[in-house]
């Protein structure tokens, strides 16, 4: 009913590979195989279950990335709409699998799912590298999209198909997984963590993750993933939240009523403000995010009070900034704006200097003002709220 299956993709786990296939089959034969040119056991393994479930054989070695995206295209050709993956190095208890389907089935919004197992990482098993590992990866996955997970490097996941199917992946090693999630969760998929066990049996378990290698391929995308975040992606979904709420309940909602106090609050409009008015022209959006993601601020506040150089207001922040900067350098606050008193280089120089010294004091000023004002302001409402809900 659910149109889900399971994909195996493995390579050179055969010590491990028999135990998680029989595991599996006691749940689902719907289960796909892609065997990634193994080159120990692996083909003798799978003769014995070619009746059973459906195998993808590379004849050499092709990396996990392009493993998955075959078994993906493979489910999608055979009519599942969703698939789980699992491990073959026997990290994975496939017992688990009931409850990704269960999961599945209570869900009830139109948006994609996409389940990822949650390991208990501060498990002694567990290698302190792949600890290390998986919070620089939630981290990362943090600022690219906003979502707070626990694992993100986890293999035991629920994708939706049809979604993936409408993704351009470019990845083929370890780093496609990183890729999925980060782009279904930008197309507006429901991202969850899904508690799951994990056995790390280093006499069984075989792994092909290269810490250098594949630790500079993910920081690779990670940097590119983030720079599309920048000056796309990020300031998209504030939009679109914004569009899909309206202007009453988006402030009620991801401003008044956010859960982060009243000087966080104001500390973000104080950042955003400054970084609007201060001669930062076309890195406003790139700072106010980095800044706020940097800092732990609210990022949709700082980068909406960011845009307070809005071509209405461009000209007044202008002249402000240059009258402010003449003033502060000790010069005749006479300022004019006739083109024709622009004789020499010389006066551009001069007028471009007044107007920087001019806006960062603007842009301080500004902050530090805007900044108090809405302290005093979300702390009175904040206790309104408090003493009506005593």
């Amino acid at each position: 009913m659910l149109h889900c299956c399971v994909i195996i993709p493995t390579y050179n786990n055969a010590k491990t590979l028999d135990r998680v296939l029989r595991g599996v089959l006691s749940y689902t034969n719907q289960l796909i195989i892609v065997n990634d040119g193994a080159t120990d056991a692996t083909p003798l393994i799978l003769e014995d279950y070619k009746d059973r479930c459906t195998i993808i054989t590379f004849e050499q070695n092709r990396g996990k990335g392009v493993a998955l995206r075959e078994g993906f295209k493979k489910a999608s050709e055979m009519g599942f709409d969703y698939a789980i993956t699992i491990d073959s190095d026997g990290q994975h208890y496939p017992s688990d699998l009931p409850l990704f389907i269960e999961a599945l089935e209570n869900h009830t919004t139109e948006e994609p799912l996409l389940l990822i197992g949650s390991r208990k990482m501060d498990d002694p098993s567990v290698p302190g590298k792949s600890s290390f590992g998986n919070k620089f990866s939630n981290f990362w996955f943090y600022v690219e999209t906003g979502i707070q997970l626990t694992d993100t490097q986890s293999g035991f996941r629920l994708y939706p198909l049809k979604a993936i199917d409408t993704l351009r992946l470019y990845t083929t090693k370890f780093e496609l997984e990183i890729e999925v999630i980060v782009k279904l969760a930008w197309r507006g998929a429901v991202v969850r963590n899904l508690p799951i066990r994990v056995l790390y049996d280093e006499k069984e378990r075989v792994s092909h993750f290269r810490p250098f290698q594949d630790f500079s391929r993910i920081s690779v995308l990670n940097t590119w993933l983030f720079t599309l975040t920048l000056l796309w992606y990020g300031p998209k979904r504030i939009v679109q939240r914004f569009q899909k709420k309206g202007f009453r309940r988006f402030i009620k909602e991801d401003i008044l009523r956010s859960t982060d106090s009243p000087l966080k609050k104001s500390a973000a409009i104080a950042l955003g403000i400054f970084i609007g008015i201060a001669p930062f022209w076309g890195l406003q959006t790139l700072l106010a995010l980095t800044l706020a993601t940097a800092l732990k601020l609210n990022r949709t506040i700082a980068f909406i009070c960011s845009n307070i150089s809005i071509p209405p207001m461009i000209p007044f922040i202008i002249y402000g900034s240059a009258q402010l900067g003449r003033f502060a350098t000790g010069q005749s606050m006479d300022l004019t704006l006739d083109i024709e008193t622009i004789t020499t280089g010389a006066d551009i120089l001069q007028g471009l200097t007044y107007y920087i010294i001019g806006s960062f004091i603007l842009a301080t000023v500004s902050a530090l003002l805007f900044g108090s004002i809405s302290y005093l302001y979300l702390n009175k409402t904040k206790s309104k709220h408090e003493s009506r809900d005593a």
